[in-house]
């Protein structure tokens, strides 16, 4: 893969080798996941990838039981419910993520704050999925 290309693309071509990776300003260090071409914070063009750890905190979160079309090919409907939340990375960028091993039917039960580690999830069409499991 060609380093200088800051892509969703690429995003996703780390995500099938089981690495996450984002961006890091040279300049002045700000990290951003999805990566990104330019610095928004000092509009540099000074970037590199960077790996992240995978490790941090659940900070929102929401079940849901009505799902997109491709969740529904996951086997989510009314009856099993999936979670989606922002996890805020070690590194700090907050990235939006599945959420695993949380207790979906009893949403109530899920804490924000609870430490999460990466999961990289195959989904039925073959692509990688980035998630979290507590």
């Amino acid at each position: 893969m060609t380093e200088s290309q800051f892509t969703a693309a690429s995003f996703f071509q780390f995500l099938s080798e089981n690495r996450l990776m984002g961006s890091r300003c040279k300049r002045c260090k700000a990290i951003y996941l999805p990566p990104r071409p330019i610095c928004i914070k000092c509009h540099s063009s000074e970037i590199e990838w960077t790996q992240m750890k995978g490790t941090g905190k659940l900070i929102a979160f929401t079940t849901i039981a009505v799902g997109t079309s491709l969740m529904i090919k996951e086997g989510y409907d009314r009856n099993k419910h999936y979670c989606t939340g922002i996890v805020e990375l070690d590194e700090g960028p907050k990235v939006s993520a599945r959420i695993l091993g949380v207790d979906t039917q009893n949403p109530d039960r899920i804490q924000v704050g609870t430490r999460v580690n990466v999961q990289f999830v195959r989904g039925k069409e073959g692509s990688t999925v980035l998630a979290f499991a507590v």
